[in-house]
């Protein structure tokens, strides 16, 4: 049976109409924002202390994926500071962008460019919005065996940290060719330098480490950058995808037809997780998984998404509210494989519509 799209109402009220009902939600509280930011390096830095202190494997792996996910915490933080919605002040938001992206190696200028810009200006635009953009059956039969099985890869479920890791990380935001990205600014080499610096001080600092103290350098270096890294990346690839892929969320070739359908609100997800172990998992990622609010207006402070969500679901009906399990996830990888743009349905890797 065919997915179906999103069910929103014809008469989606005016963005700007919406964005009204939001206003009180867009106030900055610059010493929480700070105070968020300061608990998250202070984590990550008993993390780092804890990988290379633990006695045991077990211990320093324990410590290395719970640092891979505060670097994942600190990006969200980092992520509305690029927005100007973390703080009041648009220079300390800069300055907090650029440091809490440090630790994910991530250039702050080109993640500006490619997140700001491209994905929230054309969010499910086919050959403008690139992350996650799912292939045509001729696209991807048109692809190398090597693609295709990249492909496969990729979409399996089992894979968005190396999805993100080598499709947006490595070849769009560290050092981009000049065929993805033709505009050459000399902010873009700074900070994909100062992200290159950091990870070479960072290996070079657990190296030393290691040798000081009598560890194994290569095990040092598995737990304390190699994990983190691939956790963060795991992370981040994972929530970019459940945002924009769903049976029910529809991808656009045509710029007409994606601009009726009001894709500030249908072209995005918002994902509930159900507690766990008495723990809030939404406040734990800093509340990214209210994603529609967030693409309605990106000045709102992640503190204040959660209130915003609820209004937007209260005033407009059949925004896509999908609650998280493992279940529902890997059956949307299952059937969100290629994209037929002409009918704006999902098919598997034969074409087949799912």
């Amino acid at each position: 049976m065919t997915a179906p799209t999103a069910m929103l109402p014809t008469t989606v009220p005016h963005r700007k109409l919406i964005r009204s009902w939001l206003i009180p939600l867009c106030r900055r509280n610059t010493a929480l924002a700070i105070a968020l930011a300061a608990v998250d390096c202070v984590l990550l830095a008993l993390l780092m202390t804890g990988v290379v202190s633990a006695p045991t494997l077990p211990g320093q792996l324990l410590c290395g994926a719970a640092a891979g996910f505060v670097i994942g915490r600190m990006f969200i933080l980092a992520h509305d500071a690029c927005h100007h919605s973390l703080t009041a002040h648009r220079g300390l938001n800069r300055a907090l962008g650029r440091l809490l992206m440090l630790p994910s190696l991530t250039p702050y200028s080109l993640w500006d460019k490619g997140h700001n810009v491209v994905h929230h200006g054309y969010t499910n635009l086919r050959d403008f919005d690139f992350v996650w953009q799912p292939k045509s059956l001729a696209e991807f039969q048109a692809l190398s065996p090597t693609g295709r099985s990249l492909e496969r890869i990729y979409r399996s479920g089992w894979a968005p940290w190396m999805y993100y890791l080598v499709e947006i990380w490595w070849r769009r935001l560290f050092f981009p060719s000049r065929s993805l990205l033709p505009t050459r600014r000399r902010i873009f080499w700074i900070d994909s330098m100062t992200a290159a610096l950091v990870a070479g001080a960072w290996i070079a600092a657990l190296i030393a480490v290691a040798v000081s103290t009598g560890q194994s350098p290569l095990r040092l270096l598995l737990a304390g950058f190699v994990l983190p890294q691939l956790v963060w990346n795991a992370m981040i690839g994972f929530v970019v995808y459940i945002h924009h892929t769903h049976p029910a969320i529809a991808w656009y070739s045509d710029k007409q037809a994606w601009g009726q359908s009001q894709p500030f609100v249908s072209t995005t997800v918002h994902v509930r997780f159900r507690k766990f172990l008495g723990l809030d998992w939404g406040s734990l990622i800093h509340h990214i998984n209210e994603h529609t609010a967030h693409h309605v207006d990106m000045t709102i402070p992640l503190y204040r998404l959660r209130a915003a969500q609820s209004l937007l679901e209260q005033r407009i009906p059949g925004i896509v509210v999908q609650t998280f399990s493992w279940r529902w996830y890997f059956d949307t990888a299952r059937r969100c494989k290629l994209y037929d743009y002409e009918r704006r349905r999902w098919l598997d890797f034969e074409g087949r519509p799912s």
